[in-house]
């Protein structure tokens, strides 16, 4: 006779995926949209439905993109272009993070300051170009303000939206212990804030390389801008869509640099 304990009860057990699964499910789809999307412009060439003069075909592109990156002039470019994305990012950042930091702690500072940091946000940037090369010159320092210009406003908002999300049954907590202003700022509300932050982060970095592009289309001895402007002007559309493609990597890899500091030091959002 066959009793309840003898009867083996198989349970499946579902299966996490593994990380290579995960980047796999994450990287199929948008890789799968854009070679369909690719192998349709090709075709598109074949076909003759696209001049070449003004839409090269891919292999066109690929083919220019080959012969630019083992060429020093376009490395040259890309350097210059970088360090102005960079050093504009960091600029940008410290002085938006020390004005959203002042806005979210103090409501008197906030009360000054957002009006007219919303206004110069409305303002358009892109005409503040011609002004800094009146006021930093031709050089690497008025595509570097450019860049810390445009880059600004989403780390305030950031930090500032980031400063006021903070739980205030925490603060109250805080202050019973005791807990001066700057522990409340190390310990609570910059950990608090920081997933909100790291977003602004990852907008502003593309937004410097923009500005840095544009600042050197308006005005500039160097950089990608400039190089892109003179395959235009050469009427060599394939370099300057291979350019053009760069310079979509770069971003992509800021934007990464960007993504990888946000897990590591936001560790505790992805263990949730």
């Amino acid at each position: 006779m066959t009793t309840i304990t003898d009867i083996e009860v198989t349970i499946p057990v579902k299966r996490s995926p593994g990380r290579l699964g995960k980047i796999f499910a994450v990287s199929l789809p948008p890789f799968i949209l854009v070679a369909s999307l690719i192998v349709l412009w090709q075709i598109a060439s074949e076909i003759g439905l696209l001049n070449p003069i003004i839409v090269p075909s891919p292999w066109s592109v690929a083919q220019a993109l080959r012969y630019l990156i083992f060429e020093p002039f376009f490395w040259e470019a890309a350097s210059v272009t970088m360090q102005e994305t960079i050093y504009g990012f960091l600029i940008g950042v410290a002085i938006a993070w020390i004005l959203g930091t002042a806005m979210g702690l103090s409501p008197r500072m906030r009360a000054a300051l957002y009006p007219v940091t919303v206004g110069f946000q409305i303002m358009p940037r892109v005409a503040l170009a011609p002004l800094f090369l009146v006021w930093f010159g031709f050089g690497i320092e008025s595509k570097i303000a450019m860049a810390a210009t445009i880059c600004f406003f989403p780390v305030v908002l950031s930090v500032l939206v980031g400063l006021q999300t903070v739980d205030e049954e925490s603060r109250q907590f805080f202050r019973s212990l005791g807990a001066s202003s700057w522990d409340e700022y190390r310990r609570l509300s910059l950990p608090s804030s920081l997933p909100i932050i790291f977003s602004g982060l990852k907008n502003a970095i593309t937004l410097a390389l923009i500005g840095a592009i544009v600042a050197e289309f308006v005005g500039a001895a160097e950089g990608m801008g400039v190089l892109i402007k003179k395959f235009n002007f050469q009427l060599e559309v394939a370099n300057g869509f291979a350019s053009i493609l760069a310079l979509m990597f770069f971003g992509l890899i800021l934007y990464w640099i960007i993504e990888i500091l946000d897990n590591r030091i936001v560790f505790w959002r992805s263990r949730r």
